[in-house]
Order: C-alpha cells, then sequence, then structure tokens
C-alpha cells in the first residue's frame, strides 16, 4: 500500500482528558536496531514530558522468528541508555501479562467476537493455492473483489466449515473489509492521512496453526486493554494504520482509539534508501546499540556501547534525528530534551544517519565529563596491558590528553608512554629530529634536570629556559629531541608536563636510554 501524495489535514487531539501512557513494543527477533531504539526514546521523552507512563511489551507472536536471547538484549539496550519503562516486561504492572505469547487466551474472544459479528471469516486457502491465485492474476490481493472466489467461510456452508475445523485442517480469519470508505488517520506528525479502503486487502488477524493472532490483532486488543493513549512507532507502520482504525471501530473502542504518531525513517548516510547493518560494516560505525552474537551464524556485530560511545551521547544524538528544539544548541541532556520535545515538531522527511556527528557528540561528551571519570573508564585498559597505577596518576594523564580523542579506549595507544618507557624510536621522527649533537645536548639537559629540586613545571621550565638561552641553542631542537627521548617519537602534550609526571629519576632514565640507543645506531 502507498500513501504518497494524499492531501493532509492537521487535527491533533493529545487525549488531555486520560492519564498519558505510550508503550514501546519490539519483537524479538534479532537486535534491536538503533531506529528502534530512537523510536523508543521518543515515546520516553513524550510520556515523562505529560506526566504519563511507558509500557515495554514484547510483541512475540511470530513464533518462527523468535531468536534466543534477543529480549535479554533489549532490556540490556535500555538499562545501558538509562531509558526507564514503568512497567512491562521485566517490570510488572497490573495490564500483564505483557509478553504477546503469554496472552494468547485474551485475543481468541476478540476473534469469535469479529467472526460472530460478520466482521471477519475463515479462510482455508494453502499457501500453494495462493500462490497460483498471484500467477494467475496480476497484483492480486485478498479483498471483495476476489474473496468469494477462495475457499473461505463467505463461500462455503456453516457444515463444510465446521466439520473442516473438526478435521483439524488449519484455517486463517481474515477481517473483512468493505470497499467504498474513506479511513482517517489522525497523525500527531503527518496530520489527517485519508486512505480509500478499496486499496486494502482482508488481512489475516489470526492463524489457526498457532493458536496465536496476527501483529494487526494483538496490538489493537493490547492497545485497548493496557489503555495506550499515544501509539508513537516507525514510519513503516504507517500502511498498517488504516486497517487498525478499522479494527478499533469494528471491535467497538473508537471512542478510545489512541492518537498516532508515525516517525521518520532513519536513512543512510549518502545514496538513497534506509539505514542498514550493511552501511555500517562498510562505512564502520555500529547501527545496533550493544555488541550482537547471532546464535545462528556466529556472526558478530559491533555495538554502540562497545564501540566507546557515552550512552548519554548516543541519547542525544537519537534525539536530534529526525527532530530539533528550534535553538542552536545541540548539547542536551535527557532532562532538557524532556522539557523541549514537541512530538509534533518531528520531521516528515525520512532523517539522514550521519554517523560523524555521532561521534561528534562522543567528542563533546568526553570534554564535558570530569577528568576522573573518564580516568575510571581508563583504568582497566591500562591495567590490561600490564601496568598498576594508581587512579590519581590515571587521571593526570586523562586532564592531559582527553581533549585528543573521541573515544576512551583512544587514549592508550596515543598516551601509553606515560606508563611505559620507549624501548624503540620512530625511525621517521629521529631522522627528522635527533641530530649530531644531539647525544650531546640531551646529556647536558640530563645535567641541569638532575639539579632541578622542585620537578614540577613551573620547578623545570624557568631554569631549562633559560639555560638554552645561555647556550645559545636553538629551542625547537632542543625539545624536539628532548620528546624523541621520552616518547619515542614526535607526539604528546608540552614537554614539561611530561617530565614533570614522569618524574626526575624517570625523565633522566628515558634520557640516557635515548642516548645510549641512538648513539649506537
Amino acid at each position: 500500500m502507498h500513501i504518497d501524495n494524499i492531501p493532509i489535514s492537521i487535527n491533533i487531539n493529545m487525549n488531555t482528558h486520560r492519564e498519558v501512557r505510550v508503550r514501546f513494543a519490539p519483537s524479538p527477533t534479532g537486535p534491536l536496531h538503533i531506529g528502534g531504539v530512537r523510536t523508543a526514546l521518543y515515546n520516553y521523552l513524550f510520556a515523562r514530558q505529560h506526566g504519563g507512563k511507558m509500557v515495554l511489551r514484547i510483541e512475540d507472536t511470530d513464533s518462527s522468528r523468535f531468536v534466543e536471547g534477543a529480549e535479554t538484549y533489549i532490556q540490556e539496550t535500555f538499562k545501558w541508555l538509562g531509558i526507564e519503562f514503568d512497567e512491562g516486561v521485566g517490570h510488572g504492572g497490573a495490564y500483564g501479562p505483557y509478553r504477546q505469547s503469554e496472552r494468547r487466551h485474551i485475543y481468541r474472544k476478540y476473534v469469535d467476537q469479529l467472526l460472530n459479528e460478520g466482521k471477519a471469516y475463515i479462510a482455508f486457502d494453502t499457501p500453494e493455492e495462493l500462490d497460483a491465485r498471484r500467477k494467475e492474476t496480476a497484483n492480486f490481493q485478498y479483498d471483495a473483489s476476489t474473496r468469494m472466489t477462495m475457499r473461505n467461510s463467505l463461500t462455503m456452508k456453516k457444515e463444510k466449515v465446521d466439520e473442516l475445523i473438526a478435521q483439524g485442517q488449519q484455517y486463517v480469519v481474515r477481517f473483512r473489509i468493505e470497499p467504498g470508505e474513506a479511513v482517517t488517520v489522525h497523525d500527531l506528525i503527518r496530520g489527517d492521512v485519508v486512505i480509500q479502503s478499496d486499496i486494502l486487502d482482508d488481512k489475516v488477524i489470526f492463524k489457526s496453526a498457532d493458536e496465536l493472532p496476527t501483529y494487526h490483532l494483538a496490538n489493537i486488543v493490547d492497545d485497548h486493554l493496557m489503555e495506550i493513549t499515544h501509539v508513537i512507532r516507525g514510519e513503516e507502520w504507517l500502511p498498517s494504520a488504516p486497517l487498525h482504525v478499522l479494527l478499533y471501530r469494528a471491535l467497538g473502542w473508537e471512542d478510545t482509539m489512541p492518537q498516532f504518531a508515525h516517525l521518520s525513517l532513519l536513512l543512510k548516510p549518502e545514496g538513497k534508501g534506509k539505514l542498514s547493518k550493511r552501511d555500517g560494516d562498510r562505512l564502520g560505525f555500529p547501527v545496533f546499540p550493544l555488541e550482537w552474537h547471532d546464535p545462528a551464524s556466529g556472526e558478530t556485530s559491533t555495538g554502540f556501547r562497545e564501540s566507546g560511545y557515552f550512552p548519554e551521547a548516543v541519547v542525544n544524538f537519537l534525539a536530534l534525528l529526525g527532530w530539533n528544539p528550534g535553538t542552536e544548541q545541540e548539547m542536551l541532556d535527557i532532562n532538557q530534551l524532556t522539557q523541549l520535545f514537541d512530538i509534533t515538531k518531528c520531521q516528515k522527511s525520512g532523517a539522514r544517519f550521519d554517523y560523524l556527528k555521532a561521534q561528534w557528540f562522543n567528542h563533546e561528551y568526553m570534554l564535558h565529563k570530569s577528568d576522573n571519570e573518564i580516568a575510571q573508564l581508563f583504568a582497566p585498559i591500562v591495567a590490561g596491558n600490564g601496568v598498576e597505577e594508581p587512579l590519581d596518576r590515571i587521571t593526570q594523564v586523562v586532564r592531559m590528553m582527553k581533549d585528543r580523542v573521541t573515544f576512551v579506549q583512544e587514549l592508550w595507544p596515543l598516551c601509553s608512554f606515560f606508563f611505559i618507557a620507549p624501548t624503540t624510536y620512530d625511525e621517521k621522527t629521529v631522522r627528522k629530529r635527533w641530530k649530531a649533537d644531539s647525544p650531546k645536548v640531551m646529556a647536558e639537559l640530563a645535567e641541569v634536570l638532575n639539579n632541578i629540586d622542585d620537578f614540577s613545571i613551573e620547578g623545570q621550565e624557568p631554569i631549562v629556559m633559560q639555560w638554552v638561552e645561555k647556550q645559545g641553542y636553538k629551542l625547537g631542537e632542543v625539545m624536539n629531541a628532548f620528546r624523541l627521548c621520552l616518547v619515542g617519537e614526535g607526539k604528546g602534550p608540552g614537554m614539561f608536563d611530561i617530565s614533570a609526571f614522569l618524574g626526575k629519576q624517570e625523565t633522566l632514565n628515558r634520557i640516557q636510554a635515548a642516548i645510549e640507543k641512538l648513539t649506537d645506531q
């Protein structure tokens, strides 16, 4: 079904007479896509903004697609991100159970109601028979124009239907949609979307094979019984919205039908189409919140958490994908987002996934976090490289170096020299920075440093500078050779920052080791 180019008008009803209740209802069929995380975030912001409740419901009616570990993955994702549910799977509540597979006894009542009122019918068409019809008729659709030519309870006598069911023949229940009706979907983002019922097919709402409803019916029944007031979901569900409106009417629940809001798709960073795992694999960025180990293929897919992103940065980045507060401010914490969020201002067109912007956000959060907090994250990496250092020493290094990295794990290759003396020296830097007289000059510098009692930055710098000037040396050449001795290459912060951190004895040891090693070359 296509809904492009349909005229719309704004008709927004915030259901203010009821407590706001929203739900996030993923299917446990694999890792949660980052687009699903954004949907959950928008639900969370909307609920918190209106003093409402957010429900976690697991839609697992399609048992053939169930993947072990997916539900745990979903719950762990939101725990990491700090997106809290008020009730649902793992949280309890008065409207449970919250897994659809545990609610099968509830759905049958409404299937029977629709059948008894002639608003649905039983169909026995086999997959082979349906395939044959599709081959015979281009764009075949099971609807008012074709259903009287199929094997269903509308074309069979009741006795025959009962006989087939008694024999155990599998069947489905289809919702009966009559043509000639204009169906209006009230959407908070897109306004009133009007669809003609003629283009809708008689969707399957129940399957006898597993005694479970399909998404369409289960979704409606659960939203109604759980008193959901607003359904905020992805654009991909917009084609289903007219059917859901008709189901609400058919069940007599039109007065409590939730308000819909269909979010725009997340698009590829470049080119056309929606964001996919292939885009992440090709360009080197995650599309899942957490690392995922596929139990079937054994394949591992990286996640934002394992890639080193801060949860606050991910939340901030996702919130601004398809919505903005109308100001230039970009750094917004969860409380600020809650205050500013306006679901009606979400863009209708797709939001391009700018992974470089995600990295920018992470770098900004790196700078905003305290040195101690980053040090606590960096400490296990330092220890994992065989170095035992107290946290205050690691914090000193973080203070000097965190502005140079985007992720915490990038700190080690950049500043390992603070903890481990170089044993090799970068050949390119040696050729460029180590002059014929460098051994003599470094030996003199070592003597100057050895005579300094206060080895702080303030204690070293003026004495060394006076010595350089007195000797008539070029400052750049002295400092470059000094850096090569302490670091092993041409990187790092100010030289006196490094030597003050290392201390006098370690600084002298490294100068002597470099003189010996580089003089032999």
